[in-house]
């Protein structure tokens, strides 16, 4: 907490005064890290400096001053150069070579990076870093099947190709989404020239849709597999790796600390793509983002269409159809040319109440006729009824009671079989038939409405289920088998 609360004195040179000359020597020091050579001589920074036209007139006291400030700054670091000292003098007048420090070094990358992205966000939908990352997770699980007898930096490999692709899938999604969103974008959209892309943007986004439908439930699955619990032999061997590598700054660290730190990296990998039991998963909003980038483009473009449409003169259109009316020699011609331009004037338009077929290319002569009985257009129109004797159904309904209740007893016998000590486990019960499975399904929505997740059953008896949603077992029917939570019923009262 205190390294994120104390002041970054080491980017100051960007806001000073001087701050052209500051990040001018700065990069220049940057560009030599880069090529390997980390000591350079301010006599070197000063003939680099004079070869830029804005800094001819570069004065060497003033080169000195401004390296002495970036020493305080924390930019550079100062190391006396005794190598060409040949007399007293040379060797009291201190000539320094400079290095540049690791502070120094990443904001020059990240401000090179930014100068490369402009103002605007960059990203990708990549359809292979998903097919990358389930490659990594189908090798970890391999690995996990057999003891870890590998060396720990076999394992570290395949921990950092996981997050590796993790990492760019999270950052370019991210970073293409908020590009699609920017005002920017959305004012390009709105424009005719979009038409040329639009074709492009659709078949880019479906694309990655179907790819990641494709991959995304074969991740899940195995993130949902790959719990903390079997995940622990594998973080050892990172901690091992970890020891393995000495580091001064690490010295105060425990292995319980590296141990929650590779923790919480597995943790929020399968947030990302499980989400939890209070929030969604990032996996479904980029799905529902990605859907509704579709529908946006989709929308612009009908825009697009009915603005060209409206503003089209139909003239030309007018003066052809005109002419073809001129042409004709009878009134009756001319009323056979209206018919097949403007349609039949007095035609009475029916409409059926349910359609007949789904297919829209079908013609009105193919289909069966519909009988209709028409009525009235009054209120006081009413049907004739007439008089009939009342017969009672006593009996029928009476054996129809006596079957329901003996097919209700029946079933009741069926669930009081998986029955044990007043509470059915979801996990114990193995195979069910199906009219079963249906039951305890329809007891768990009932439950969810609940308070107090107690719900009253066909039966009279009282339930209280009890979900488990970090516990997945696959309850099996004859009809196929359901990977769910494990849960519990407990029957409180009315009942057995």
């Amino acid at each position: 907490m205190d390294q994120i609360m104390k002041k970054v004195v080491e980017a100051s040179y960007l806001t000073a005064d001087s701050a052209a000359q500051y990040r001018v020597i700065l990069r220049f020091f940057y560009r030599q890290h880069e090529r390997m050579r980390d000591f350079i001589a301010p006599e070197e920074v000063l003939e680099y400096l004079r070869s830029i036209p804005e800094f001819h007139d570069y004065q060497e006291e003033q080169l000195h001053q401004q390296l002495a400030q970036l020493v305080k700054w924390n930019n550079l670091v100062a190391r006396q150069d005794m190598t060409n000292a040949k007399t007293i003098e040379e060797y009291k007048k201190k000539r320094f070579r400079y290095q540049c420090t690791p502070y120094t070094v990443e904001i020059e990358r990240m401000l090179i990076q930014l100068e490369k992205l402009g103002d605007q966000f960059q990203g990708s939908l990549e359809r292979s870093q998903f097919d990358r990352l389930l490659q990594a997770l189908v090798k970890l699980e391999t690995e996990l099947k057999t003891p870890l007898v590998k060396p720990a930096e076999d394992y570290m490999h395949i921990w950092e190709d996981i997050f590796h692709f993790f990492q760019t899938i999270r950052t370019n999604t991210a970073d293409y989404i908020a590009y699609i969103n920017s005002e920017k974008t959305t004012q390009r959209m709105q424009t005719e020239a979009f038409l040329v892309y639009k074709n492009q943007f659709t078949a880019y986004l479906r694309d990655f849709i179907v790819s990641l439908q494709k991959t995304s439930l074969q991740i899940q699955e195995r993130l949902r597999e790959l719990d903390f619990e079997a995940m622990a032999p594998f973080f050892e061997k990172l901690v091992e790796h970890r020891q393995s590598i000495p580091r001064l700054e690490d010295a105060a660290l425990s292995t319980k600390d590296w141990l929650q730190e590779f923790q919480e990296y597995w943790g929020s990998l399968r947030q990302w793509f499980l989400g939890s039991g209070t929030a969604q998963s990032e996996l479904e909003m980029l799905q529902l983002q990605t859907n509704e980038m579709i529908r946006r483009m989709a929308r612009y473009v009908q825009r697009i269409g009915e603005r060209q449409q409206h503003f089209r003169s139909r003239k030309k259109d007018y003066l052809h159809l005109a002419k073809w009316f001129v042409e004709c020699r009878t009134f009756e011609e001319a009323h056979r040319l209206s018919s097949v331009v403007f349609g039949a004037m007095t035609v009475r338009h029916l409409q059926l109440e349910e359609a007949t077929t789904d297919n829209l290319h079908v013609e009105t002569w193919e289909e069966t006729p519909e009988m209709r009985e028409i009525k009235p257009r009054t209120n006081r129109y009413r049907e004739k009824t007439k008089p009939g004797a009342f017969r009672s159904n006593r009996e029928q309904k009476q054996k129809q009671r006596l079957a329901y209740l003996k097919e209700r007893e029946q079933e009741k016998q069926l669930i009081e079989k998986y029955m044990k000590d007043g509470e059915i486990r979801i996990a114990d019960v193995g195979m069910v038939e199906p009219f079963v499975r249906k039951v305890l399904l329809g007891w768990i929505g009932k439950s969810m409405a609940a308070k107090n997740h107690e719900v009253k059953t066909d039966y009279g008896m009282v339930v209280k289920v009890s979900i488990n949603k970090d516990k997945m077992i696959i309850l099996e029917s004859e009809d196929g088998k359901l990977t769910m939570p494990d849960a519990v019923f407990q029957f409180v009262g009315g009942g057995s």
